[in-house]
């Protein structure tokens, strides 16, 4: 890109981005206008693609709404997005999750999800230490 272009949209970009990927759940609060009002909207979905970089960056949201897919395309620069929550995470096994467009029902959602060995050797530890104590009991 121009450095001279690069210079210009740099105090368009937005900082406070979380950093979310290919997979995760995402719910996007976006700014809608109907008339004189102004309300926030969420979107809620599944990021099935990022493209683009810079202040051309865009990623899109799908989500299934009474059976029926739907897609939406999201500028990550955007000033009509409040802000974006990330629901859950994933593992992607590829940077573009296309193939969630054929699929149905639960299947439509179905991605691996990041394993937290954190939380799980919290809950284990508290866990292993009772049967030790009641054995010298």
């Amino acid at each position: 890109m121009n450095p001279i272009i690069k210079e210009i949209t740099a105090e368009q970009v937005k900082k406070d981005i979380p950093t979310f990927k290919v997979g995760d759940g995402v719910r996007v609060h976006t700014k809608v206008r109907e008339g004189d009002k102004e309300r926030i909207q969420v979107f809620a979905g599944i990021v099935i693609a990022r493209k683009g970089h810079g202040i051309h960056e865009t990623f899109t949201v799908r989500r299934i709404s009474y059976g029926e897919g739907v897609e939406r395309v999201f500028p990550v620069n955007s000033p009509n997005i409040e802000k974006i929550e990330i629901e859950r995470e994933s593992e992607p096994m590829k940077s573009r999750l296309y193939y969630l467009r054929h699929r149905t029902g639960k299947a439509a959602v179905a991605i691996k999800e990041k394993e937290r060995r954190v939380e799980e050797g919290a809950k284990k530890a508290p866990e292993a230490a009772k049967p030790a104590e009641a054995v010298t009991t």
